[in-house]
């Protein structure tokens, strides 16, 4: 289970007592040298994962890539009675960018790391020069991702079944190599995943970071918030659907994301939801012409 590539970020905390604990994160690139992009990953996912898909482009660009909460080596609050939206993930994020950049800075993210990004830029302009959006949770329509008996929704019951904890971190890894979810990732792309993904228990087994109970909540709290801050977001925001089962659900709202003149919206033919670990070229040259295009 080698994950190895040529380059090994850097781990960072960032202590955010504002929101009731750190976060953590991984950083990559020339550290005498402003960010130039924030990475927010999907649900249930860790910052490692993106690691072969970021790395390469740390011979030039300054990239930090976060633990949302309830994922990775972050330590905040996970409460999943009554929560009201993503709306947690949104204010950590915004309480984190002061800490890393002192103006605008490109953020970039996948799934619900990418409607987090869209959601702190519609709340805070300011902070955020552009966004990145790989194949966000969006949808003008609440029942078409979060249908009324949400509790028995399959993504909220897959969440739930999934087993907690293994014997090693190569177990799970065994597990999950070439099934479900993980059928189109490289191995060194799930081995970034196990190794972050889990945590070392007392009697040598690991457990997962994300509880399954929080990643459930993630799906089951989803709101209009996200739809919203599409419609308010005042930054240019490029965003790449998948062509088989995108979450991205605006096919009928395109034309009003675009008559905006902020949004590029394009659909990667022969994608499924994990578009960034199927075309890691793509998200590389994106996010380098995003960096470009603030630049100049």
């Amino acid at each position: 289970m080698d994950g190895m590539v040529d380059v090994t970020p850097r781990v960072r905390r960032f202590p955010l007592p504002s929101r009731g604990g750190e976060m953590a994160a991984l950083e990559y690139g020339p550290a005498d040298q402003p960010f130039d992009i924030v990475f927010c990953h999907a649900n249930g996912f860790n910052a490692r994962t993106y690691r072969t898909i970021l790395g390469p482009l740390a011979d030039r660009l300054r990239i930090l890539a976060i633990d949302l909460r309830g994922h990775g080596a972050t330590r905040l609050p996970t409460v999943v009675e009554n929560r009201p939206g993503w709306a947690d993930y949104r204010d950590d994020l915004l309480a984190l960018l002061p800490h890393v950049t002192t103006g605008p800075v490109v953020v970039a993210g996948h799934s619900m790391g990418a409607t987090t990004s869209l959601m702190a830029a519609a709340q805070a302009p300011e902070a955020i020069a552009r966004l990145v959006l790989f194949d966000p949770v969006l949808s003008p329509i609440r029942t078409e991702l979060a249908p009324p008996d949400i509790a028995q929704s399959p993504m909220v019951q897959g969440a739930l079944r999934r087993r907690p904890v293994f014997d090693s971190r190569d177990a799970a890894f065994a597990a999950y190599q070439g099934r479900g979810a993980f059928k189109t990732w490289s191995d060194e792309q799930l081995a970034d995943y196990v190794a972050a993904g889990f945590h070392d228990l007392e009697d040598g087994r690991v457990e997962l970071a994300c509880a399954p109970a929080w990643e459930a909540s993630n799906f089951s709290v989803y709101d209009g918030q996200a739809w919203a801050a599409a419609l308010a977001c005042p930054c240019p925001v490029r965003i790449f659907r998948a062509e088989h089962g995108s979450t991205c659900r605006i096919d009928d709202h395109i034309e009003t994301l675009s008559a905006t003149g902020r949004y590029r919206i394009e659909t990667v033919p022969g994608t499924s939801h994990f578009l960034p670990m199927e075309r890691p070229e793509l998200v590389r040259q994106a996010l380098a012409q995003a960096v470009a295009e603030v630049a100049a």
